[in-house]
């Protein structure tokens, strides 16, 4: 069984991600905040790590550099997934630079992006 943190602060947003991981066989713990997140990243093993570029206390890069402190930075490209409505090249670029994928909200296809979540794309 897939172990999902998703960070994200947008309740509608955590809501729906959340249940539909869960309905393909994910246990999925959820954070509003990057700060309670990254608690959880130091404390906590996970397969996946989906992380909302823009949250109300950090952003989603604060979050990557903070987990520096457990994994390393193959295993930070392999387990993070940013989520994020502000795709410009400089955010793509800077993900680039940890090695993570970037998924623009709203998702051209929901299959398509839970599929990735689950590590099936």
């Amino acid at each position: 069984m897939k172990k999902i943190l998703l960070i994200e602060d947008e309740p509608l947003i955590q809501k729906s991600l959340q249940k539909l991981l869960e309905k393909r066989g994910a246990r999925v713990c959820v954070e509003s905040t990057g700060k309670t997140a990254i608690e959880k990243i130091l404390k906590n093993e996970y397969d996946t790590i989906i992380c909302d570029l823009m949250l109300q206390d950090i952003t989603g890069f604060d979050v990557i550099e903070e987990s520096k402190k457990r994994y390393s930075l193959n295993e930070i490209a392999v387990k993070f997934i940013i989520i994020t409505a502000y795709t410009s090249d400089q955010t793509l670029q800077k993900a680039s630079n940890y090695g993570c994928r970037v998924l623009g909200k709203p998702f051209d296809n929901i299959n398509d992006a839970l599929n990735i979540f689950m590590g099936e794309n």
